[in-house]
């Protein structure tokens, strides 16, 4: 009988160890994660009033802090919690251990592998630029805002890609790394432009171009370079300079001509009959000046005396052209020249009576 009691009691004790330990664990899994039997009072404490000082110091050197773990890399999952009663007695599986650093660099393999810092981000759609990013060990990269937005959503730690639950997660860079690298490239890309179109700009100002239109037009900046500067750095007056230089060459131009004309020398009787063939050849009978008949240069038979005796005397000049002697000495008097050229060809000529 005492025996049976012992029995029993043994049994009992068992059996309520058991309800308690599983009580236990279903109250810090399912129902509550952050309430705990074997301490109730652990998550209810009160921290006392910080000051605003010492606050102020502290997010100073947590910025500090923030600024020197920005290229690390760590796992953002917070100590694992004691193993509940349950668990300790073998009723309930144990969580498995952490992922080693040796598994996370394979995790984080695979993750390059598949591209996963390359691509936006699967709960926003979003680029991960230089926001923070967290790998999880399902080797599925996501913005850390947005896992934790989703793990708050849905109640429980479930990989929104493979729904594998339980997972660990690690803070890293790579995203960064990349977005930086682009950039950098963009960079360089669009300084090689400035430079390689600033040595075209100074190639075109220097190199004269094979194109003849081109060629006109870089010898126009050219001249107009020189006229400019020309213009700029001249201390007098530009229009009396201009003006002066005017009448310079209005002054080289007439001593030019009459030299010319000096130059000219009084043909010779073969040449006057060379130049009188070459007006019957030519068969122009009438007086520019005056538009009225001239006389033949060919010598006149006695059919045609009279007719030609009616008319005035003409004049033949060196250049081969025929004029009235009236006509050809009116113009000379309306000419302002020392010595007019000729009304047609504005040479200068010898004349000769015929």
């Amino acid at each position: 009988m005492a025996m049976r009691k012992g029995l029993t009691s043994k049994a009992c004790n068992k059996l309520v160890i058991t309800s308690v330990a599983f009580q236990d664990h279903i109250t810090r899994s399912l129902l509550h994660p952050d309430f705990s039997l074997s301490d109730p009072l652990l998550r209810c404490k009160r921290r006392a009033p910080r000051n605003p000082q010492t606050r102020g110091s502290q997010e100073e050197r947590g910025l500090q802090r923030q600024d020197e773990q920005e290229e690390r890399e760590y796992v953002l999952d917070s100590a694992p919690r004691p193993l509940s009663l349950a668990q300790k007695l073998g009723l309930v599986a144990s969580p498995a251990g952490r992922l080693t650093e040796d598994e996370w660099t394979h995790v984080k393999a695979r993750s390059v592998q598949q591209g996963e810092s390359a691509q936006p981000c699967a709960i926003c759609r979003e680029e991960f630029l230089l926001q923070p990013q967290v790998l999880l060990s399902c080797s599925h990269v996501f913005h850390k805002a947005c896992l934790q937005a989703f793990e708050r959503f849905s109640g429980r730690k479930c990989c929104p890609m493979c729904r594998k639950e339980q997972y660990e997660t690690r803070v890293i860079h790579d995203a960064a790394r990349l977005f930086r690298h682009q950039c950098a490239t963009r960079i360089q890309a669009c300084w090689r432009g400035y430079a390689a179109r600033k040595r075209y700009r100074t190639l075109r100002t220097s190199i004269c171009p094979k194109d003849k239109r081109l060629r006109r037009k870089f010898f126009e900046a050219k001249l107009q370079e020189l006229n400019d500067s020309f213009v700029r750095y001249c201390h007098t007056d530009t229009e009396a300079f201009l003006s002066d230089i005017n009448r310079s060459l209005s002054a080289s131009r007439r001593v030019f001509q009459q030299l010319e004309r000096k130059h000219v020398s009084e043909p010779r009787q073969n040449d006057w009959d060379r130049i009188q063939r070459q007006v019957i050849q030519r068969g122009e009978w009438d007086c520019p000046i005056c538009l009225t008949a001239l006389r033949s240069p060919s010598p006149p038979t006695a059919a045609d005396a009279p007719s030609h005796g009616q008319h005035r005397r003409t004049v033949l000049l060196s250049c081969s052209h025929l004029f009235h002697q009236l006509c050809l000495e009116a113009f000379e008097a309306f000419t302002v020249e020392g010595r007019p050229s000729c009304p047609l060809c504005r040479s200068v000529y010898h004349k000769k009576l015929i």
